[in-house]
């Protein structure tokens, strides 16, 4: 059961009403997230535009972007997240067989700049908590900076570690909200990795 009532599309405030009626649109339903985020009057007319930037066309490859986002829901354990980046993963492309390996960590089939942004996924994740400042500055190693420096434009890193950020962010959300889900299971390869 969610943390919050789920709101309908007639509850929301005025100041979001707007962009609830885009998100609809293009999705057909309110979705879970958006039913909660509602409760706040004016957040989900930032949330859905901000989203809709990070997520979109920019100069780095969407497939990093779906692959990392997918690990970073299983890293979090939330099934919702991995539901919804699966399903616009899968629709962009990208094969089941690389969500399932990205998902169980297994990323010797991937390119070097695919390799190198999921080990940075990896790092943003589950190692900036656990790494003192006297330890690494940047919360990652040296090692790993120095090579998503090499591979990635400033441009790219930025929508890299945004992306990251984000997802982190909202996986964490979605998790604590305990929402059910509202797209399509995960593939069981991912699945299998939550």
């Amino acid at each position: 059961m969610p943390l919050v009532p789920l709101l309908d599309g007639t509850e929301f405030a005025e100041s979001d009403r707007d962009t609830l009626a885009a998100g609809e649109k293009a999705y057909g339903k309110v979705l879970n997230t958006w039913a909660a985020i509602g409760h706040s009057p004016g957040l989900f007319a930032a949330y859905l535009p901000f989203l809709r930037q990070v997520n979109g066309a920019g100069e780095l490859d969407a497939r990093i972007k779906d692959l990392t986002a997918v690990r970073i829901a299983v890293l979090n354990h939330c099934r919702y997240t991995a539901s919804h980046r699966s399903t616009a993963a899968l629709a962009n492309g990208v094969a089941e067989a690389d969500l399932a390996a990205a998902a169980a960590g297994d990323y010797t089939g991937f390119t070097e700049r695919e390799r190198t942004a999921l080990q940075l996924t990896d790092g943003m994740t589950t190692g900036i908590a656990a790494t003192t400042r006297d330890e690494h500055r940047a919360g990652i190693s040296d090692q790993l900076r120095a090579a998503a420096e090499k591979l990635f434009s400033p441009r790219e890193l930025v929508e890299l570690t945004m992306s990251i950020s984000v997802w982190n962010a909202l996986s964490r959300f979605h998790r604590v909200m305990d929402f059910d889900l509202d797209m399509p299971e995960p593939p069981a390869g991912v699945q299998a990795a939550l």
